[in-house]
């Protein structure tokens, strides 16, 4: 009996000892493996994107959106072209100002300018206005007649200075009226596809309604920067037409000391 008390105790403790681990051991975690079909897919393509406004779009929605194209085509070529043209005339400006400061007369300084100038323009109208004095001579004075040759030049040099900008004006006036149709005909079409499944769900409605939106989008996207570079370009015109002016003023001086300086011979 005293050899079995012993051996009864340490079974006892090693019991206990073996519960308590099995107690405090973590539970395992689970293994997952990813079989094809759990796989992640990868993100779908966008069903309500400006493709599909274009593929499903019936032919309403194709034109205006056609039509809200080339007006962006439209005005960013007249902005463009006018930014050309107007860079242009300031570099002219600066060659008429270095022609007539080392010209002997205004002929010399007129040849001196590109031909296609309208610095070289405006001297040549008046020069031939001089020329063309003596027959009015008897009517109108020389003062007058010189004035009003150069003021018909430079009013000719700003009208061709203003020349495209009526296409920004009508294109940010008109491109929000354009878009908003689209955006009225695609809502037109959700009610439409509304009465003709009976139920109002999300996937009747969704490509419709995108379309309308992304026509809304679209006007505004070509209306704002015509409207833009009209101000910039009519503010820049101005500045432009206004060293024109200074340059005519001067040279309505120059006709007179030229007339007087011939007559003095």
């Amino acid at each position: 009996m005293k050899n079995i008390k012993p051996l009864f105790a340490a079974a006892f403790i090693f019991l206990v000892n073996v519960a308590y681990a099995q107690t405090a051991a973590p539970a395992a975690t689970p293994t997952v493996t990813l079989t094809p079909s759990t796989a992640i897919a990868p993100a779908a393509e966008n069903p309500y994107g400006l493709a599909a406004v274009w593929g499903q779009g019936d032919w309403v929605a194709k034109t205006t959106l056609l039509l809200l194209i080339i007006m962006s085509l439209a005005s960013w070529y007249v902005l463009i072209s006018k930014l050309l043209a107007q860079k242009r005339l300031q570099t002219m400006a600066k060659d008429a100002e270095v022609a007539f400061s080392k010209a002997a007369n205004l002929q010399q300084g007129a040849d001196a300018m590109a031909k296609d100038s309208p610095y070289r323009f405006i001297v040549d109208a008046s020069l031939d206005a001089v020329q063309q004095h003596p027959s009015v001579a008897g009517q109108v004075d020389l003062n007058t007649w010189a004035a009003q040759s150069i003021e018909r030049s430079v009013a000719t040099v700003q009208s061709n200075s203003q020349q495209g900008l009526a296409v920004l004006a009508t294109v940010g006036s008109t491109a929000p009226f354009v878009g908003l149709f689209g955006t009225v005909w695609g809502i037109y079409n959700a009610l439409v596809k509304i009465g003709a499944s009976g139920q109002a769900s999300i996937d009747k409605v969704a490509g419709p309604v995108g379309e309308a939106l992304i026509m809304t989008a679209i006007g505004l996207a070509v209306a704002v920067p015509a409207v833009l570079g009209y101000n910039w370009l009519v503010r820049r015109n101005k500045v432009g037409m206004d060293g024109v002016r200074a340059f005519g003023s001067n040279l309505h001086t120059n006709l007179l000391v030229q007339a007087d300086k011939s007559r003095a011979k």
